[in-house]
């Protein structure tokens, strides 16, 4: 099984002209049609809002065809406020979700009038104590604890998770907030990472909706928004069906009028945290093979290393690789695909059957638009590679140059040194 790339051979020769590989190469057209199409889903729903997830891929040029998508932005640190508030986002554009939060965050935060969601019950009289007072929209973050199920699936462990309140503590937080001044309460919670599966929004949506109706009951508080968070993936794997984003905000929209709406709360704006499911298929990497080695195993060196790409090394996550021009040809060779780090994790494949690779071929490692440049690091000496945007008329735009070495060396100071 293959996966289809939104790149041809032709044009990466031509991009290669201009941009040395390796580059990350991201998808306009694609990015604005998934937009799109999120919106369309949720269209039921009058409040409804998407914060990107700025960590995923922050890349001001990708935020922006976000931004003009009418997506707002999920911040997690004083660095990416500090790109939202450069792309003009403030106010109920910004959701700051954070946690061990440094002061100097939540000052920024407040100062941008930010969204704040806080990750613990200690973090009301903490943001209250360095910003002189609570502000009066407030979100809190919301952990059941033990393991999270979809019918007898086990998609993840809320229980071993370091984010979020205690049932209890949500229900005694809300009214301490309402007391110290909160106006407009939101509910976020985050309990299942990259779920290949349209039942996971509709299920988390009823545990919080279900939740909504005790927080009205018990502390009085009617929540303004709901956060669902991310959590809704894509298939890494060729032979698994991508998430139908129109059925999971059907399935939201049930719950919403099953459970909400009886209980008189119809005006809950729902929001989503995506990052992954936003830009991961509308991203790829694309690298050349350089060495080809045969001892034990057969290997391909390519011109990227997991500087480039490091969920592989890290995860061992799997990353489907497009031989460019080789698309018919069949996969009866096995190879572990590699990069130059002195360190034997460094592998975007091991064991895969691929067509025959020749040294100048173009190899796209798919699904890098999220989680992916982002991650980089700088073990070794390697720099960080360009990332471009093939744009929807066809032709490429840089948008991050490549680093060089006078960005390596730009926080050491050699003249004290060598005194």
């Amino acid at each position: 099984m293959k996966k289809e790339t939104f790149v041809t051979l032709e044009q990466l020769k031509e991009i290669e002209k201009t941009y040395p590989t390796p580059f990350h190469l991201y998808d306009e057209r694609g990015i604005r049609e998934n937009a799109m199409k999120l919106k369309q889903a949720f269209s039921w729903n009058k409040g409804f809002k998407e914060y990107f997830a700025i960590k995923a891929t922050p890349n001001p040029f990708i935020i922006n065809i976000l931004k003009e998508c009418g997506c707002g932005v999920d911040c997690s640190s004083y660095t990416e406020l500090m790109m939202a508030d450069k792309l003009g986002f403030a106010g109920d554009e910004i959701m700051f979700s954070s946690n061990a939060t440094p002061a100097k965050d939540f000052e920024y935060a407040r100062e941008l009038n930010a969204q704040i969601n806080l990750d613990d019950f200690t973090h009301i009289e903490f943001l209250e104590k360095v910003t002189g007072s609570i502000p009066e929209t407030i979100c809190c973050r919301f952990n059941p604890g033990g393991m999270f199920k979809i019918s007898t699936d086990i998609m993840d462990k809320p229980g071993d998770a370091k984010y979020g309140f205690t049932k209890e503590q949500l229900l005694e937080g809300y009214k301490i907030l309402k007391e110290k001044g909160a106006k407009r309460f939101g509910l976020h919670a985050f309990l299942a990472s990259n779920t290949v599966t349209n039942e996971y929004y509709p299920t988390l949506a009823k545990v919080l909706f279900e939740l909504a109706v005790e927080i009205k009951e018990k502390c009085g508080v009617e929540l303004a928004f709901i956060n669902l968070s991310g959590g809704i993936g894509i298939p890494y794997t060729p032979d698994k069906e991508p998430n139908d984003i129109i059925a999971i905000g059907e399935g939201v929209r049930k719950a919403f009028e099953e459970i909400l709406v009886p209980a008189g709360l119809t005006d809950v704006a729902i929001y989503t945290e995506l990052g992954r499911f936003m830009l991961g298929p509308y991203g790829c990497l694309v690298a050349k093979a350089i060495h080809e080695k045969h001892i034990h195993k057969e290997y391909i060196g390519l011109d990227a290393c997991a500087v480039n790409l490091m969920r592989p090394a890290m995860y061992g996550a799997y990353h489907h690789i497009t031989v460019m021009g080789k698309e018919d040809e069949p996969c009866d060779h096995m190879y572990d695909i590699t990069g130059s780090l002195c360190e034997n994790n460094d592998k975007f494949a091991i064991d895969r059957m691929l067509p025959k690779i020749d040294i100048g071929d173009f190899l796209v490692i798919h699904d890098t638009g999220a989680h992916g440049f982002a991650m980089g690091y700088s073990y070794n000496g390697k720099l960080k590679s360009a990332e471009l945007l093939l744009k929807e008329d066809g032709s490429v735009q840089m948008i991050r140059r490549a680093e060089t070495p006078e960005d390596y060396f730009a926080t050491f100071d050699f003249c004290d040194i060598m005194k």
